[in-house]
């Protein structure tokens, strides 16, 4: 009787780092959205549509540019802005300097909005992420992320503006 040949694959070391990060993969985002729609009323991505525009000049961004940054198509995009315009935290608007393309702007309710959910959320992603792991750690996870990231469709990755003076606190190592 002959043995089966072995099926072509991820094997040993490689298979375990694999199910490691597919497993964060599913729990990490699941986490980050049961805690922001218990205590916000908002998805992980919505919070993070709120976020970019709150931290944009002017409190504005173009959708497309808007929708790269959440790594989102724009129908997706366009579904949250939606249902936040319903909400009053964000309005659209026709692109002054070029009537093709529709801003996102923040609302001032839009910007209580992420006021009010970032701590929770931000103690959250600390408590998960930042105090598991050494300053080290957290710098190498930043690289190796930014790495997979780019490699997944080649696009950059989103670079938050800086922390100081913001009125968010961002967790630092």
């Amino acid at each position: 009787m002959s043995t089966p040949p072995e099926p072509a694959g991820l094997r040993g070391e490689d298979l375990e780092v694999w199910a490691s990060l597919a497993t964060l993969l599913e729990r990490l985002p699941a986490a980050l959205d049961a805690q922001l729609q218990r205590d916000s009323g908002l998805t992980h991505f919505e919070h993070g549509v709120l976020y970019a525009l709150d931290t944009a000049p002017d409190r504005t961004l173009r959708m497309s540019t808007l929708a790269g940054y959440a790594s989102s198509t724009l129908s997706r995009l366009s579904r949250a802005v939606t249902r936040l315009e319903k909400k009053g935290w964000v309005r659209r608007e026709v692109d002054p300097t070029d009537g093709r393309f529709t801003l996102a702007v923040l609302t001032a309710d839009g910007h209580d909005k992420v006021v009010a959910s970032s701590p929770a959320h931000d103690a959250l992603v600390q408590r998960l992420v930042f105090d598991t792991l050494t300053p080290a750690q957290a710098r190498q996870l930043g690289v190796i992320a930014r790495r997979l990231a780019e490699a997944v469709d080649g696009a950059p990755v989103w670079n938050p503006p800086s922390a100081e003076g913001d009125g968010h606190s961002v967790p630092s190592r």
